[in-house]
């Protein structure tokens, strides 16, 4: 499932992919898939996208059933 949670809060805080990556420590690659819904990240990466897009677990990765 895509995520466009992420998507929004990145591009909320003007953040590029490639930006975002930078800041997470993992390759523009990574970020596209998350976001596609290809790859599902560590429970790490979570916690270090959700610092960098100031936003909680929840509000990034949780799906609304």
């Amino acid at each position: 499932m895509k995520n466009l949670k992420m998507k929004s809060a990145g591009s909320a805080k003007d953040l590029s992919q490639a930006e975002l990556a930078e800041l997470c420590g993992v390759s523009r690659q990574t970020i596209n898939a998350i976001e596609k819904g290809d790859y599902n990240p560590t429970i790490k990466l979570c916690l270090q996208i959700y610092k960098v897009l100031d936003k909680t677990l929840d509000e990034l990765f949780w799906e609304d059933l």
